[in-house]
């Protein structure tokens, strides 16, 4: 099948789509430089502060399944209009916010207008492209919009907060938002009829909540302890919706998720790939950035300088190497030979000493980590959604941004446990406060580069072999 290429039209209209991705994917990091101002302004304290942040990650992940799908019902552009719509309001509502609970709810609301352009705008992108290297160019910028946009959002925060107050790391997007959204009607096309169909509101609901309290138990697992009544009672619950889901889904005449769904195979995989890959990579970036942070004494602003390599090397591959790699080679092997090198990575973070130096003992795991970074998120999205047609990519794009955002914060949480247990059996043992903290970042590093070979492993071997020519042609079919 041989697609026209597409207009300069089209790519414009891609990269306004990436414009809005990319105001969601900073905020997900730019609120990490401007919390200890956060705090001293509102008066937070310690456990409070971090509703500021899972506030946010309760309503993003929970909603991504549902906002897919609505995305489906009511046509993409209409969607990912309303979500722009959504997160503009709520980061003004952010900005202007004087105490902690109107800070905490416009959070919450900042995440589920986050969760809806997220999910739809995926599906956008692939309604734009057809043919087989225009799509997997596009893959290659995106996934440089969402694996690289994090480190970014550092950079942006400390110039933010350091410069004017942490008011204008939310109020700067208000003009984005407005301009993303004009631009939107302008340039994306919103004439594909949307699939004829009706919202599962039991299903919906169902699932909607048992991702939530799933997060929810993830996040404040830390702070409850992963084996409380509380922290196992959420999870009962987060299980128990989710079993009432599949029940509702196998019975009612419009699922919100069609169970059939799974039986891509390549779908199925990339989920879990992503689970294992980003809990990987929420390791590399948060626990990279203490390391640097707690033991080499790096400031905010000089650890935002340190991930530029990387994110830099990251841009490369992502538009230009990763594409033609694809296109050579298929899917499975370009994503095995980039989450390897995410996985060496992670092994040489876990070798990093105390009076480590940037050039020997930091930049060539940036680097490693970029490279794979760049090379793996491409096919990982080709894979997602190559073989769904067009009345389901906005449900396949909820979920494996689901399974991104579910590994990445149970990643997080679990690695994060991992690091502070290894770290007060050291001090127990007598080692230094800062060898501590150090063999608790090697250890869970080493998970970290585990999780990332898994990945490997399922991508190389557990993949259905497609070439992206196939993947356009099937994405293509009613």
């Amino acid at each position: 099948m041989t697609a026209a290429a597409p207009a300069r039209h089209d790519w414009l209209a891609f990269y306004v789509l990436c414009a809005g991705v990319l105001m969601i994917v900073l905020d997900t990091t730019i609120i990490n430089v401007a919390l200890p101002s956060i705090k001293a302004d509102l008066g937070f304290s310690e456990a409070t502060l971090a509703w500021v942040v899972n506030a946010y990650m309760l309503t993003y992940g929970g909603f991504l399944l549902l906002a897919g799908r609505l995305g489906d019902l009511l046509g993409h552009r209409r969607v990912f209009l309303i979500g722009l719509a959504a997160f503009a309001l709520a980061s003004l509502a952010c900005g202007l916010a004087n105490s902690q609970l109107l800070l905490v709810v416009a959070r919450a609301a900042q995440g589920l207008g986050g969760a809806v352009v997220s999910a739809v705008a995926l599906s956008l992108i692939m309604d734009l492209f057809t043919g087989p290297a225009d799509r997997a160019r596009a893959m290659g910028i995106y996934g440089f919009v969402c694996a690289g946009g994090g480190s970014i959002g550092v950079l942006l925060g400390g110039l933010l907060t350091s410069t004017l107050s942490w008011h204008w790391i939310f109020l700067v997007n208000l003009p984005i938002g407005i301009a993303v959204a004009l631009a939107t009607l302008r340039l994306v096309p919103g004439t594909r009829k949307p699939f004829e169909g009706r919202l599962d509101v039991a299903g919906a609901t169902s699932v909607t909540l048992a991702l939530t309290l799933a997060i929810y138990a993830i996040v404040h697992g830390n702070e409850a302890g992963w084996t409380s009544p509380a922290t196992l009672g959420v999870l009962a619950a987060a299980l128990g919706l989710l079993a009432m889901f599949l029940v509702i889904e196998s019975r009612v005449a419009s699922p919100l998720i069609p169970l059939g769904l799974f039986r891509h195979r390549n779908l199925s995989m990339a989920s879990l790939i992503g689970v294992l890959w980003c809990a990987a990579m929420f390791a590399w970036f948060f626990l990279s950035a203490l390391y640097m942070q707690q033991v080499l004494g790096y400031g905010p602003f000089r650890v935002g300088l340190a991930f530029l390599p990387a994110n830099l090397v990251m841009a490369a591959c992502s538009v230009g190497l990763s594409a033609r790699l694809v296109m050579r080679f298929g899917i499975r092997r370009p994503l095995a030979a980039g989450l390897a090198m995410a996985a060496i990575g992670l092994a040489l973070f876990a070798r990093a000493p105390l009076d480590g130096h940037f050039v020997v003992d930091v930049l060539p795991a940036m680097l490693l980590l970029g490279l794979g970074a760049g090379i793996a998120f491409n096919p990982v999205l080709l894979a997602a959604m190559g073989d769904v047609g067009p009345d389901q990519s906005g449900l396949a794009s909820g979920v494996v941004n689901t399974a991104f955002m579910m590994g990445g914060a149970l990643g997080l949480a679990a690695l994060a446990s991992l690091a502070a247990a290894t770290t007060n059996t050291l001090t127990g043992t007598g080692a230094s406060t800062l060898a501590a903290l150090n063999g608790g970042y090697h250890r869970a590093f080493l998970a970290g580069a585990v999780a990332a070979a898994v990945a490997a492993l399922a991508g190389g071997l557990l993949l259905r072999p497609q070439a992206p020519g196939q993947a356009a042609v099937d994405a293509s079919r009613p």
